[in-house]
């Protein structure tokens, strides 16, 4: 499981996903701040999954449940927040340690973990509506890689990166570097086959194929 910084393992339940959310740092200023960054990424997950598309989107979904979240979550607010809440909560928050934060609880949900799963498969896709041209003629856009348990039918863990920064090869090796894969088949395209894809003998024992 990756480590959440700040966090201890007693005081996280597997559970409770707002325990994990608690355990983020938050990146905003203090002064004027009305919503716990917990209770925004709650709204923002569970908008998301509702079929939120936008900050709009996410505001109309808090505003639709806003009762329903007081209720269950021990909470008055007497609003619910706005379309620019979200934006510059997602400005602020440390976005990576969400990521991270939020495949451990996953990898929680799992019974034993990552651990026996005999194969994991990696897939590559270009986020939407993220391609610019570039001044000598090339494109730039944010791509995403993820490592699937087939077995299960979850994803285990994704990293997202600009291509003009990074490529898919160095950031599977980064993701996969965050999971015990002793044993345990990888699946990937064949662009990360065309040279050895460790330089030397991984500790974690991973196999290409």
């Amino acid at each position: 499981m990756p480590q959440i910084p700040g966090a201890a393992a007693d005081q996280l339940d597997s559970n409770d996903l707002i325990s994990f959310l608690k355990a983020i740092p938050d990146g905003r200023f203090r002064r004027g701040v009305r919503y716990p960054q917990w209770f925004l990424l709650l709204v923002a997950v569970l908008g998301i999954l509702s079929g939120s598309r936008s900050s709009r989107d996410l505001e109309a979904f808090a505003k639709r449940h806003r009762q329903e979240f007081n209720q269950a979550l021990g909470l008055d607010f007497k609003r619910w927040p706005s379309d620019a809440t979200f934006l510059y909560l997602f400005n602020k928050a440390h976005l990576q340690t969400f990521g991270d934060v939020f495949q451990a609880w996953m990898i929680s949900q799992i019974p034993g973990g990552t651990e026996g799963l005999e194969q994991l498969v990696c897939d590559g896709k270009t986020l939407r509506g993220t391609a610019v041209d570039t001044e000598d003629g090339g494109h730039r856009f944010v791509a995403q890689v993820t490592v699937y348990a087939r077995a299960l039918g979850v994803a285990l863990a994704q990293k997202a990166y600009d291509t003009h920064e990074s490529c898919e090869r160095a950031a599977l090796k980064e993701l996969l570097s965050t999971l015990e894969l002793e044993g345990t088949l990888i699946q990937a395209d064949a662009l990360h086959t065309t040279q050895a894809f460790f330089a030397g003998a991984s500790p974690r024992g991973p196999t290409c194929s």
